[in-house]
């Protein structure tokens, strides 16, 4: 059952929804807000400071208990040898009943003690003297006795040989009461109750030993106080800013500062981090230009590549592709950046790149070639896969990819192994029949008639020439292709045409062609060289006579083209007058037109490539694909550029411009590479 001086316990409820109070909730955030400032290091130094303080805490509680139980136990000790010593005296008297002496003793001795009250009682507890209720009896008469009834404790009557202490608290302060038995010759005489004082000087030597720790416990917990308040000024917070700045400095904020007014070595700290911070933040200003121009040369290097460059991610995504690569794959115009590389491409390559690119992205090798064919267009194309790796070469951290578009190689390998395989068997025909005719000439020249022998040598003769062109066509390929250059002189073109048009006279008898030229008496003269020329117009003019029908037409014609040189009308400016002119000389075309079995528009594509013939698919005329080849170099060579026009069972009608005799031959010569690096470029792309 509770005391009615007990304190009464109120609980507080919680508002309905079990929210905290506003003002409460924000303390709580406040306080969170700012521990969570604190690093990991600074939480454990705070919590082990805290422990220490609370195990002090506890040893200074304890420390106090100890010493007030001690002063307890010395008062115990202390009250009950005074009652052992007082029994000891007075057992006599009480046993043979001398109350007179045992009143004088007893007042003797609560006179010379500190002492509160002595009762003697009988065995069943009637007190017969007491100190101070009542004095001694002057007589043997028991008048003056008391006549009350002590009550001992309920402890004493199971063990009345053993002496009783107990301790309480009284109006007047703290008391110890003795309760000794009184025992002569083994016979129980009663109780002897003493009230003892506590020792004066044990309770000041107690009070100053609480007091003294109490003020040490005081001081640890304002020591712990100052140093947490001085640690948080002095330590804690700069330390907190420095780890601030160097978080900006990691991210790339150089011009992030600390300003603290904190001297000696974490000021220097400070001023250090401070300095540190201005010279990185001088050096990103010194070279942020160079660097954003590697960086736009790196692009531009890359946008200038003749193959496709791809960049992928980590993860399989583009990152960078330069014109090269979206042109390649029909990209112009799109946003690739971020997208899945094998998600863009098309489904044949998609497939045949999966594996690859999975194997490098799962580390598990570190480059791949191979080669893809589309259709429309037909195209090959070379695709290499290189893994990009960190500094250690363990982690991947993208994938480089080139394209090379090796189409126009494919092409030239084809049409290469097809020049050998023509010239081969051209090779081996007309070395056939020379090796037949003249063994027969060698085994049977006896039996054969001089016609015979005479026929025989025709023919090997006729192979012969026919071998020799083979040879001359392949070395002038190859002589126009070393890039050696051309020696350019004024030359008259009309004797050319005329005698390239008497040698292939009985050509064109033979099939009854007719050969028709048709040209200006006076020619003006050109720039360029008569042997190329000359084999340029054998070529056209033999090819003309050799597709054409029987009983067709071979059309030369030469005029110059355009006829006249305009120039713009005379300006002036603030320095001086000029003369702008808006077209280059004029030129001598050279047409060469025939009517016969004409070139279909596939053929018209390739006609101009070296080892391409037309005969193979259309005509039954031998040749090795070559004399278009050798014009078109020549022609180039003159700055110019052969052309054609030509329809089936129509005709076919090839024309060139040469450059007239007042041209500059330097600047032809420039412009014949400029003409042939940009058709080689184009062909390359």
């Amino acid at each position: 059952m509770a005391s009615s001086s007990s304190p009464a316990i109120i609980e507080s409820k919680p508002p309905e929804g079990g929210d905290q109070p506003p003002e409460r909730s924000s303390w709580w955030q406040l306080i969170y807000l700012w521990w969570a400032e604190f690093s990991l290091q600074t939480k454990l130094l705070a919590i082990a400071t805290l422990v220490v303080s609370l195990m002090m805490t506890g040893i200074t509680f304890f420390v106090l208990n100890s010493i007030q139980k001690d002063a307890v136990m010395n008062d115990t000790r202390y009250a009950r040898d005074l009652g052992l010593l007082l029994s000891g005296n007075v057992n006599e008297l009480v046993a043979q009943k001398r109350d007179r002496e045992l009143a004088t003793v007893a007042e003797q001795f609560w006179r010379s003690r500190s002492l509160r009250y002595i009762f003697f009682s009988d065995p069943e507890g009637l007190v017969y003297l007491g100190i101070p209720i009542s004095a001694p009896p002057i007589s043997g008469n028991s008048e003056l006795q008391l006549n009350h009834h002590l009550e001992l404790p309920t402890e004493l009557p199971k063990r009345p040989e053993n002496t009783l202490v107990r301790q309480h608290l009284t109006p007047q302060g703290q008391l110890t009461d003795v309760f000794v038995p009184l025992l002569w010759k083994g016979e129980y005489l009663g109780t002897l109750a003493l009230g003892v004082n506590p020792n004066e000087t044990a309770l000041a030597s107690a009070a100053l030993t609480r007091k003294v720790t109490i003020v040490v416990f005081i001081s640890i917990w304002v020591l712990v106080i100052l140093g947490a308040v001085f640690n948080a000024l002095t330590i804690t917070r700069p330390v907190k800013e420095l780890l601030r700045g160097v978080r900006a400095i990691a991210s790339g904020n150089f011009e992030a500062r600390i300003a603290l007014p904190v001297g000696g070595e974490l000021g220097e700290l400070l001023n250090g981090f401070n300095a540190m911070a201005s010279q990185l933040e001088a050096y990103d200003a010194a070279n942020i230009e160079e660097l954003t121009a590697a960086q736009v040369k790196q692009q531009s290097l890359i946008a200038t590549m003749a193959d496709g460059a791809l960049l992928l991610d980590e993860l399989g995504q583009i990152v960078l592709a330069n014109p090269t690569a979206r042109r390649l794959f029909r990209w112009e115009g799109r946003n690739l950046e971020g997208q899945e590389l094998l998600n863009e491409l098309p489904e044949i390559i998609a497939n045949e790149l999966h594996e690859p690119l999975q194997s490098l992205l799962c580390n598990a090798s570190e480059s791949y070639d191979l080669r893809c064919s589309l259709e429309e267009p037909a195209r090959t194309l070379r695709i290499v896969l290189q893994s990009v790796r960190d500094q250690s070469k363990e982690t991947i951290k993208g994938i480089a990819i080139t394209v090379q578009d090796l189409t126009r190689e494919v092409e030239l390998n084809a049409a290469q192994s097809r020049f050998i395989s023509n010239v081969s068997h051209e090779l081996r025909t007309p070395l056939f029949n020379i090796k037949s005719y003249v063994e027969t000439l060698h085994d049977l020249g006896d039996q054969l008639s001089e016609e015979q022998k005479k026929e025989f040598l025709g023919i090997a003769n006729d192979e012969t020439d026919r071998l020799t062109r083979l040879v001359n066509d392949v070395l002038d390929l190859s002589r126009l292709e070393s890039g050696r250059s051309v020696h350019f002189e004024p030359i008259d073109l009309r004797p050319a045409i005329e005698q390239t048009m008497r040698n292939y006279r009985l050509n064109a008898d033979d099939k009854q062609v007719h050969l028709e030229l048709n040209m200006d008496d006076l020619l003006p003269s050109i720039l360029g060289n008569w042997d190329l020329l000359l084999q340029v117009l054998d070529n056209l003019i033999g090819n003309g006579i050799k597709f054409n029908r029987t009983g067709g037409t071979l059309i030369v014609r030469a005029y110059t083209w355009p006829d006249t040189c305009k120039m713009a009308p005379a300006e002036s400016n603030n320095s001086a007058p000029y003369c702008e002119l808006v077209s280059p000389l004029p030129r001598l075309r050279v047409e060469i037109a025939d009517n016969g079995s004409g070139i279909n528009a596939n053929d018209q594509q390739h006609i101009f490539e070296r080892f391409y013939r037309v005969e193979n698919t259309v005509h039954t005329e031998v040749g090795t694909g070559l004399g278009l080849s050798i014009v078109r170099g020549i022609i180039e060579k003159h700055s110019s550029t052969i052309r054609m026009a030509s329809e089936p069972e129509l005709g076919t009608t090839f024309w060139f411009d040469l450059p007239l005799e007042q041209a500059d031959a330097d600047e032809l010569m420039l412009q014949s590479e400029r003409k042939i690096r940009q058709q080689e470029m184009g062909l390359e792309v």
